[in-house]
């Protein structure tokens, strides 16, 4: 699992049946300090997150864990906005 901020919607008209009305959003992910690191990815939002909303996304099988994305071909999935992020000072 890991932070990340929503930078982006993918729009694909064409694709599995098992996907239809998933909505794909680009998340770039993001440091402690909230700053974007390089990597990115296309997950399916399933808690209507938007653009610029910090999220926190899982991948890999615990992707296909929650309601709308059981036993569907999905390999990162939006579970959750973050409504605050709590860090201890080092």
């Amino acid at each position: 699992m890991f932070l990340g901020k929503v930078i982006g919607t993918v729009w694909s008209t064409k694709k599995d049946e098992q996907l239809v009305g998933a909505k794909f959003l680009i998340v770039r992910e993001l440091d402690l300090q909230m700053k974007e690191k390089e990597r990115f990815v296309v997950a399916v939002d399933s808690v209507g997150a938007g653009e610029g909303e910090v999220v926190l996304v899982a991948t890999g099988s615990s992707s296909r864990m929650t309601t709308f994305t059981k036993d569907k071909p999905v390999d990162a999935v939006i579970m959750g906005i973050v409504d605050k992020l709590d860090v201890a000072a080092k």
